[in-house]
C-alpha cells in the first residue's frame, strides 16, 4: 500500500502517520511458515489480505483462513474481498483447510468466510465440517471462528453453536449510525443479536471495530456499551484503512493515544480482553484471547 492516502476531508492526499508503518515480518518461526505455504501453495487472509501483523502472528503459531470461495454476496463500503455471484460450494474445502492447519503446525486458527446470502443455511454445513475437521487433523489446535450474521437465519447460527469453538466471533465493525454506509446490507441491531445469541449458547464471544471512518468519541463508547450489553467478552479496535479509491475514504487517523483511552474504558466496562492500536485487526493476538480469560 502506497504511504499516501485520500481522507475524506476535499480528497486531501497525506501520508500514513509513522505510527501505521510495520517492520518487516522476521523470526525463525516466521520463516518456517513462511516458507510451508510457499512450498504447499496453501492460502491465508494474513497473506491475501495484505495483513499488517502476518509476521508476528505467524511467529505465535497463529493464522488465518478464509472459507466458502473468494466472492462475497454482499457490498460492504470498507472490503476489497470482490463482490457477485459466488461459485458452487467447495465440499471437499473442509479437509484442505483442515490439512493446511496441519502442515503448517497451527496451534490456534482463526477461519472466517465470505456471506453467502445466496445459500439456504448461509453456508453454516460447511463451517461445522471445517471446525470438524481441523478437530480430527489437529487435536491440539484451538479454534476461532469469525461468522458472518446468517442474515438472521437463528438455525444456521445454531450450526457454528452446536460446533462449540472456543472463540465465536461476530464483528460490528461500525457504530450505528454509520452502518448503513459502512456495511450495506447488514443491521447493527441484528449483529447485536448474533452476539447475544452466541453467549446465550454459551459461547465465548468477540466483536471488532474500525475506527477513523467518521463516527464521533460518544458514538464509540456508545457501540462499546452495546456491546457489553449482550455479553461480548473480547473487544478489537483497530484503524480503518482504504483498500482502494473506490471505497470509504479515511475519516481521520486515529491516534495511539485515543486508542489506549479506549482500551482502559472498555476493561473498566468489564470487557475481558481488549486489544486496542491502529495496526489491531480482528485476530490480532487471537491465540492469547484463549488462555487470559
Amino acid at each position: 500500500m502506497s504511504e499516501e492516502v485520500i481522507t475524506s476531508d476535499n480528497n486531501i492526499r497525506i501520508k500514513k502517520p509513522k505510527w501505521l508503518r510495520v517492520k518487516l515480518p522476521t523470526g525463525e518461526n516466521y520463516r518456517k511458515v513462511r516458507s510451508l505455504v510457499d512450498e504447499h501453495k496453501l492460502h491465508t487472509i494474513c497473506e491475501s489480505g495484505s495483513c499488517p501483523n502476518m509476521g508476528e502472528c505467524w511467529g505465535e503459531g497463529t493464522a488465518t483462513f478464509m472459507i466458502l470461495g473468494n466472492i462475497c454476496t454482499r457490498s460492504c463500503g470498507f472490503c476489497a474481498v470482490q463482490t457477485g455471484r459466488p461459485d458452487e460450494v467447495d465440499t471437499f474445502e473442509p479437509g484442505r483447510v483442515a490439512n493446511s492447519v496441519k502442515i503448517m503446525g497451527v496451534k490456534h486458527a482463526v477461519i472466517t468466510s465470505v456471506d453467502r446470502d445466496d445459500l439456504k443455511d448461509g453456508g453454516s454445513e460447511i463451517w461445522s465440517q471445517t471446525v470438524r475437521a481441523i478437530r480430527h487433523q489437529s487435536p491440539g489446535t484451538t479454534l476461532e471462528t469469525l461468522i458472518p450474521d446468517f442474515a438472521g437465519k437463528w438455525e444456521n447460527l445454531q450450526a457454528i453453536i452446536d460446533v462449540a469453538p472456543e472463540i465465536v466471533s461476530h464483528n460490528l465493525e461500525t457504530v450505528r449510525r454509520l452502518t448503513k454506509q459502512v456495511r450495506i446490507q447488514a443491521k447493527y441491531d441484528r449483529s447485536l443479536e448474533v452476539l447475544f445469541r452466541l453467549k446465550k449458547g454459551g459461547m465465548r464471544t468477540k466483536s471488532g471495530v474500525m475506527l477513523g471512518l467518521g463516527e464521533t468519541d460518544e458514538e464509540i463508547i456508545e457501540t462499546m456499551h452495546d456491546l457489553r450489553a449482550v455479553g461480548v467478552d473480547i473487544l478489537t479496535l483497530g484503524q480503518y484503512l482504504q483498500p482502494t479509491p473506490k471505497h470509504l475514504p479515511i475519516a481521520e487517523f486515529v491516534t495511539p493515544e485515543r486508542f489506549d483511552k479506549y482500551r482502559e474504558l472498555g476493561l473498566e466496562m468489564g470487557f475481558r480482553y481488549v486489544e486496542s492500536g491502529p495496526l489491531v485487526r480482528s485476530s490480532y493476538h487471537a491465540e492469547k484471547h484463549i488462555f487470559d480469560l
